[in-house]
Parts: structure tokens; C-alpha cells; sequence
């Protein structure tokens, strides 16, 4: 029998039944609750032939692991399919690629904030190493509101070492660094390039930093010395696809 996790929230389960469907084990729906969003996702799993589950609030509680749930719960399979980058990078022809590269994210809401905004920026993936990571679990997944599912998510084992590989495949790396002398509107990303943010506060590991090509920040106009990681990274992939022509 395959590996089963649990997702929770109407984002997330919805982006599974529309990009996996066959990975939807069972859904378990608040009983009672009849709305609009409720009725579309009842739909949308009958026409996948996906078997839902009726339960008290109690139960949806503890599936959820107190967590907010919207009422809906599903049981997914575990086993993701395994997607690295070389695969990321053949299947995209002739678009230049853009990548999101993160160090020492293990905050899952900003993990989750992260993949969003990838998927909002049409960022072809987001790479961040096995160590220092939260990885993608079920605040991860809800957070994303559907993206966890259609941005790949790649797990390296040494980030230094993929972000040299990235170089051999003619990637500009580019660091954001709040220290950096030039501002990232001065950088040319019309080209492949991969962004790499660290957390807040702590910023890039020195290794991951000294491999950068360049690095480049974003001008603070205020008070405050930084933005969030996920504020950060919308900004930059934003720019790269302003530059492009998006």
C-alpha cells in the first residue's frame, strides 16, 4: 500500500484534483456545509471519481492537527513524483529559464509564501538545499494555495555545488544582499538567471553567497532594514519578468 500524507485548505486540495487527480485517496468534508466553494469541490471530485467522507469539526481538528482547515482534509499520496532540475531545464526549449533559489528557509509559512509567489511569477522552479529547509509539509502545502503543485520544488544535496552546475548551463546567479552595491534594476535578467534569497535577518550561508555571480539589492526607502523572504522574492522574479517583456 503507497505512502499517504494529508493536505488541508480548498487551495490545495483543489490544485491536487486538478493537476493529480489520481494522487487523491479521499477527501473528508465538514458535514453540513453547503456554500459555493464547498459545492465546486464536491463537483470537482465526483467528475475524478474521488470518494468524500462526511465528519464532525472535531474530527476534521485533529486530521488537520489543529491546524486551519476550511473544513476539508484530503488524503494524498505520499510518494511525490522525483523532478530534478536537469528535467526542469531540457523541458523548456527555448525559454530562458528562471529559478528561485532559497538558503536556510524553515519557516514553512514562508516556504509556502515562496512557492506562490514563483508560480505567480512564472519562476520554472524553486531549488533549496536538503539541510536547513522545512521541506514540504501540510502548513507548506496550504500556505501555497495550489502551488506546491504546479511549481517543482527540488531538494539538492549541496547548493553550492547546483548553483555551479546552474552556471554550467549558462545561468546567471544572482545573490539578493541587502550590503550589495548595486540594486537589482541595474541587472540585466532577460537572460537565464536564478535568484537566491536567504531568511530574513540571516541572509545567504557564505558558501552560497561567495558562489554567486553577483549580488544585488533591493532599495529600502523606509525604516525598516528588511522584507520578508517572500516579499523579497516576488520583487525580484517581478523584475526579471518586467524585463522580459511580461
Amino acid at each position: 500500500m503507497s505512502e499517504t500524507r494529508l493536505i488541508h485548505g480548498f487551495h490545495a486540495i483543489t490544485a491536487k484534483l486538478r493537476h493529480a487527480a489520481d494522487d487523491v485517496k479521499e477527501i473528508t468534508v465538514a458535514e453540513g456545509r453547503q456554500d459555493g466553494r464547498m459545492r465546486d469541490l464536491l463537483k470537482l471530485a465526483e467528475s475524478h471519481g474521488v470518494r468524500v467522507i462526511l465528519s464532525d469539526a472535531k474530527r476534521l481538528d485533529g486530521l488537520a492537527g489543529g491546524t486551519q482547515h476550511q473544513g476539508v482534509v484530503a488524503k494524498v499520496n505520499a510518494q511525490a513524483k522525483h523532478v530534478t532540475l536537469d528535467d526542469v531545464l531540457d523541458g523548456l526549449g527555448e525559454q530562458p529559464p528562471l529559478l528561485l533559489v532559497l538558503d536556510g528557509i524553515t519557516d514553512p509559512h514562508n516556504l509556502g509564501a515562496c512557492l506562490r509567489v514563483a508560480d505567480a511569477a512564472g519562476a520554472h522552479a524553486v531549488v533549496a538545499p536538503k539541510d536547513k529547509a522545512c521541506g514540504l509539509n501540510a502548513t507548506v502545502i496550504k500556505v501555497a494555495s495550489g502551488a506546491a503543485d504546479t511549481v517543482p520544488y527540488i531538494v539538492v544535496t549541496n547548493l553550492a555545488r547546483s548553483l555551479r552546475e546552474m552556471q554550467e548551463r549558462g545561468i546567471w546567479v544572482i545573490g539578493a544582499a541587502g550590503e550589495a552595491a548595486k540594486e537589482l534594476y541595474a541587472i540585466d535578467q532577460k537572460g537565464p538567471c536564478a535568484w537566491v534569497l536567504g531568511a530574513e535577518g540571516d541572509g545567504m550561508r557564505r558558501l552560497t553567497r561567495e558562489t554567486c555571480d553577483e549580488l544585488a539589492k533591493i532599495p529600502m526607502h523606509g525604516s525598516v532594514e528588511s522584507l520578508n523572504v517572500s516579499v523579497s522574492a516576488g520583487i525580484c522574479l517581478f523584475e526579471a519578468r518586467r524585463q522580459r517583456g511580461a
